[in-house]
């Protein structure tokens, strides 16, 4: 981090440690800015370069970057959308998150950009056997859409990969605005599956089947997509983000909301998919 504070000619005011990330709040001249700097290789390892083909198109603007390290402009005041979900506007949460990913205009894919097909992956690892509560007829499922989604994707394009709730922030000048991409390449569809599982400590709300068809028919509305398929890779991704769940040693049992969410979404489609 140090390096990148002389190089980049930055003063600092704060710090914070987060599991993944170290972050420098500071100044570079007159503009406030955030040094993100990342632990270790990961999902984050190279979000300069994601954000940098965002273009600021809906993204929160990256000033420098190089592998591991970034600059950012910083958003003031930085408010999380969830608080908005949890109060009981969830509907003006919905409209604001299709309205960011319709703002989200990506340019060509970088390298460093991963296909969703890769994180099919985590269902080859024998997740029932790592966890019982995950039941077996609920992985098949969830594997069974992603790979049938994956072979029929149309409008493959560059995606933030983790649009949630917490990663969109009020700034008083930019608006609601898009940080800390993951970087995945498919179709639109998938992108409103981190929504539907969030905010996560307000499970009741998200796991609800009306909650759930309001907001699928907002992004839908909005974005013009085939309300079928964010479904089907809504409930997909919740079976995986259960088995991650479990790969990071947190508690999951049959209550886990990820878990009632697909199961939601699985009763919704019935038995028309995979």
């Amino acid at each position: 981090m140090n390096a990148r504070i002389r190089e980049w000619n930055l003063l600092e005011t704060s710090r914070l440690e987060t599991e993944d990330s170290l972050l420098l709040f500071g100044h570079r001249g007159a503009d406030q800015v955030v040094l993100k700097v990342s632990k270790r290789a990961g999902d984050e390892w190279s979000c300069g370069q994601i954000i940098d083909s965002f273009g600021g198109r809906g993204m929160v603007r990256v000033l420098e970057f190089c592998p591991g390290a970034a600059l950012l402009e910083r958003l003031q005041p930085a408010d999380s959308l969830a608080t908005l979900a949890s109060s009981g506007e969830d509907e003006e949460a919905t409209r604001i998150l299709a309205d960011v990913i319709a703002r989200l205009e990506p340019g060509e894919p970088p390298d460093v950009a991963v296909p969703v097909r890769q994180l099919a992956r985590a269902f080859e690892r024998d997740p029932c056997a790592a966890n019982r509560a995950i039941p077996a007829r609920l992985v098949e499922r969830g594997r069974d859409e992603f790979l049938d989604l994956c072979d029929s994707q149309s409008r493959v394009r560059l995606l933030h990969g983790d649009l949630h709730h917490y990663n969109v922030l009020f700034d008083e000048v930019r608006g609601w605005t898009a940080i800390d991409p993951k970087g995945l390449v498919g179709e639109l569809e998938y992108e409103v599956g981190a929504a539907l599982r969030n905010p996560i400590e307000a499970p009741s709300l998200f796991t609800s089947r009306d909650t759930i068809e309001a907001r699928v028919d907002v992004f839908c509305r909005v974005l013009g997509l085939d309300s079928a398929r964010v479904l089907r890779w809504a409930l997909a991704q919740g079976v995986l983000a259960t088995i991650w769940s479990v790969e990071d040693g947190d508690p999951v049992n049959e209550a886990h909301p990820f878990l009632r969410l697909s199961n939601a979404i699985a009763s919704m489609l019935g038995h028309n998919h995979a």
